[in-house]
């Protein structure tokens, strides 16, 4: 999979959203982030994630969405179950899915980090198909930003220790690191 010198992959869906903004001068990519999301909680293939990441969500439409009203986040990209992989935020923008966050001692992630949204939950084992296509994806995000390494590739857990538990133990790490490794 390309990735543009602009952020953008290749040859998958694009959907451009207006939650994001510019990294800080000389900022360096160097971190890979592993969310999990799932709206209504536990539900897969709805078409709400799509909507709070464009910012079209109805609130109204389920009782666990009153807090969502007026939040503004992203990620660069979502990973459906099937496999399926949305683009929402060039790599080389700063998209909104870190929040209050450190990663060795340096504050703000989203400055310096991309971040990755399974449509999951943490006890719910994800998809063979969205670990295949996160592999593929994280592999060619290595290629295009050198300084994320695999012990630069965490967890939203690993960043918000305390605020943030996904991907959750239902994330199979080394499966995922035994496939990027075999992908070299």
């Amino acid at each position: 999979m390309q990735i543009d010198s602009s952020g953008v992959a290749a040859n998958i869906t694009q959907r451009p959203c207006t939650h994001f903004d510019e990294r800080p001068e000389n900022t360096d990519i160097s971190l890979l982030v592993i969310h999990n999301i799932s709206l209504p909680a536990g539900q897969f293939g709805t078409e709400y994630v799509d909507a709070l990441f464009m910012g079209e969500i109805d609130c109204n439409a389920h009782p666990s969405f009153c807090d969502l009203n007026g939040l503004r986040v992203s990620a660069h990209c979502f990973i459906k179950r099937t496999g399926e992989i949305i683009q929402y935020v060039p790599f080389n923008k700063r998209a909104w899915h870190a929040g209050q966050s450190e990663f060795e001692g340096v504050p703000a992630c989203n400055n310096f980090s991309i971040g990755i949204e399974l449509e999951g939950t943490d006890t719910a084992p994800y998809s063979l198909a969205q670990y295949k296509t996160l592999t593929i994806i994280s592999k060619s995000i290595m290629q295009r930003y050198p300084k994320i390494t695999p012990s630069r590739i965490v967890g939203h857990c690993d960043i918000a220790p305390g605020r943030k538990t996904d991907p959750g133990s239902s994330f199979n790490w080394p499966l995922f690191f035994n496939m990027l490794e075999q992908l070299s």
